[in-house]
Order: C-alpha cells, then structure tokens, then sequence
C-alpha cells in the first residue's frame, strides 16, 4: 500500500514548516495556506479519519488543535479560528489519514466562506433526535 502524504511527512520524507511535535502528534502550515497561519494537525500513527481515530489519540490532536488556535488568536490577530475534521471524501476528505485544519479567520472579505444551509424542510426532528439518541 502507498503510503498518503502525510505518512511521507511524518516519516520525514517530504518537509513542512513543523509548529509541534510529539510521539503521537505532528502539526505544521497547510502548504496550501487558506489563510495566514493555516495549520493541519495530524495523527503520527496512521488512521484513516476523526471517526476511526481512538479517543486518546484524537484527544491528544484536538488538544493540540486547540493550543494553535489559541496562538492564532493572541499572536497573529486572528479574529476567530475554525477548527475542521473532515471524514470521507463525501465530506470532503481528500488525504485518507486523521488530520485536523486549524484556520485562523482575520474577517477579510476575501477569505473562503464556509456555509451551512437550512436543509430541515420535511424532517421530523424530535423522530430524528430519538433515532440517533438510541443508537450512542
């Protein structure tokens, strides 16, 4: 199996600009800065998603995640910060290994805007909500 990119990264194949690393976690610029400061944060261990990822090492990237964007904040004037885990390529996962994008968000009126639309039309929310509910 070929290895994705960022198992290249990590093993230390392909250079990044690292901003943390530990035995479980590394995280460095997105070389494809969607804005100043854009950080992926990435299991060393290979799992293909937030959703396959055991809790303690998601734990540990999330923590890490959330340092960053508190850096972003306080150090490079970000007005606020999304933190996004993509999983499947339906969700717009294209890098089959856990990572997290920590984007800082200056307001800009150039930067990419990410949208959530009302979709409930036609949905019995409280059917759903116990759906789901029994299913945790």
């Amino acid at each position: 199996m070929e290895k994705d990119i960022f198992c290249r990264i990590i093993d230390g194949e392909i250079p990044c600009h690292k901003l943390y690393e530990d035995d479980d976690v590394l995280a460095f610029l997105d070389i494809s800065q969607v804005t100043k400061g854009h950080a992926l944060v990435v299991s060393k261990k290979h799992f293909d998603n937030f959703l396959t990822t055991p809790q303690e090492i998601m734990h540990k990237v999330m923590d890490v995640a959330q340092r960053i964007g508190q850096v972003d904040i306080k150090l490079l004037g970000a007005r606020g910060v999304n933190i996004l885990a993509n999983c499947y390529p339906e969700a717009g996962q294209t890098v089959m290994h856990f990572h997290v994008h920590v984007i800082p968000r200056y307001g800009n009126v150039n930067e990419i805007e990410i949208t959530m639309k009302n979709n409930s039309e036609g949905l019995n929310l409280p059917v759903l909500a116990k759906e789901i509910k029994d299913n945790l």
